[in-house]
């Protein structure tokens, strides 16, 4: 879909005359980006194909690309939940390793990309970033989708990125737990109950009053439909929030964590 875009996006430029010089300063982006655009080697942003469009007289030919291409920033394994989770109600996500991309900042983001194994390359990584943190748009959309976060202890004490990486971290864990559609829940480690031992999932609940779960360990996902899957996650899930700190509870043990930085 990215290629295809950009073969739609260099006719459209040709056709209008423009060099890449040009047409770039026309939509505010240098010529090299123009060319790593239309060579399919960066995914536009929406922003970008809106305008493009307009200096091309496009027509609505590349808007009606943005979705594709915006499904493209994911990997694989991830499109179709990160579909879902865009126009969900509601989500309830049991965070085991890191913090949930839709809580991350661009710091702790970049830091988890550069980890991974094999390398990523720059740009790479930058489009990792962008486009999980446009996932976040979700936090501020009408009407507000209701969201709730169980993430591990451990999970806030690993300082992925560094000590000030991990602290800038945690403080926009507590302003987003401020926001009246957000629930976060902290399990302490030193519990001796603990009903989800077998890994992280997602509950998504979609406009239509369907609920579907989502799994996914070492670039692999799946998305279950059939009700006894989903009824048993959904079980741990509600077990795992009575067993976890209260939000209220999980914002001052945050508080604390930042207290001892």
């Amino acid at each position: 879909m990215v290629l295809a875009f950009g073969r739609q996006l260099k006719l459209l430029r040709v056709r209008a005359g423009l060099d890449r010089t040009e047409f770039g300063k026309r939509v505010g982006y240098a010529a090299q980006s123009i060319a790593s655009f239309e060579q399919g080697r960066r995914i536009p942003q929406p922003v970008f194909i809106d305008r493009a469009d307009e200096v091309l007289d496009g027509g609505g030919v590349l808007q009606a690309l943005k979705e594709e291409v915006a499904r493209a920033q994911y990997p694989a394994f991830f499109r179709d939940a990160a579909r879902l989770e865009a126009k969900a109600a509601a989500l309830c996500v049991y965070a085991v390793y890191a913090i949930p991309g839709l809580l991350q900042t661009a710091e702790y983001a970049r830091a988890g990309f550069q980890m991974e194994r094999p390398l990523l390359n720059d740009d790479v990584i930058e489009q990792g970033v962008s486009a999980r943190l446009a996932r976040q748009d979700i936090h501020d959309r009408r009407p507000a989708p209701l969201l709730s976060f169980v993430v591990e202890e451990a999970v806030l004490r690993r300082p992925i990125g560094g000590a000030a990486a991990l602290r800038g971290q945690l403080e926009h864990v507590l302003l987003v737990s401020h926001k009246r559609n957000v629930e976060i829940q902290v399990m302490p480690t030193n519990r001796e109950d603990h009903a989800a031992l077998g890994g992280p999932f997602t509950l998504i609940d979609t406009v239509k009053g369907q609920r579907i779960a989502y799994a996914e360990v070492q670039g692999d996902s799946r998305l279950y439909t059939g009700q006894a899957k989903v009824r048993e996650l959904e079980a741990r899930y509600g077990i795992i929030r009575s067993q976890a700190l209260t939000p209220r509870e999980s914002s001052e043990f945050i508080e604390k964590l930042l207290g001892e930085r």
